[in-house]
């Protein structure tokens, strides 16, 4: 669990977030506190967040708090790294077919600062979607899951 980094437990909440943070990037971060990688994920977010702070606001949020969104967005393994700027959903090719999240943890806190900088400034020019600048080897490799087929 992260004691440094505001959680969202309820859907009002992530609402809220979205709506009314503005010219920064949302980071919302779908997990559960006791999964040992949300928590390696929580440590690199809590030691780079003072340093993003002009650039992004990130959140934790549970899973089992927030079904609303863990179905939305297909939250089939945590942890699940969600961004947003202005309101709008923004997505990333990280060479994988799901362009809607990061699933599991950074390698580095070089490798998290990175895409919150390219994503900053692609949304800062009208981009709704960016090219990860993180290398293929760092990102982990997931079957996509498809549920009711």
């Amino acid at each position: 669990m992260s004691l440094f980094l505001p959680k969202l437990v309820c859907k009002k909440d992530i609402d809220d977030v979205i709506k009314t943070v503005a010219e920064k990037v949302v980071v919302l971060r779908f997990g559960r506190d006791e999964d040992s990688v949300c928590l390696q994920l929580d440590e690199i977010l809590s030691k780079t967040a003072h340093d993003l702070s002009n650039m992004a606001s990130i959140y934790i949020v549970d899973v089992e708090k927030a079904p609303v969104y863990t179905r939305y967005f297909d939250i089939s393994y945590i942890p699940s790294t969600v961004f947003f700027f202005n309101g709008q959903h923004m997505k990333v090719d990280y060479g994988s077919p799901d362009h809607t999240k990061f699933v599991g943890s950074f390698k580095t806190k070089q490798d998290f600062m990175d895409l919150i900088e390219v994503i900053y400034r692609g949304a800062m020019r009208g981009k709704m979607i960016v090219q990860s600048p993180i290398d293929p080897k760092n990102i982990p490799k997931y079957d996509l899951l498809y549920h009711g087929i």
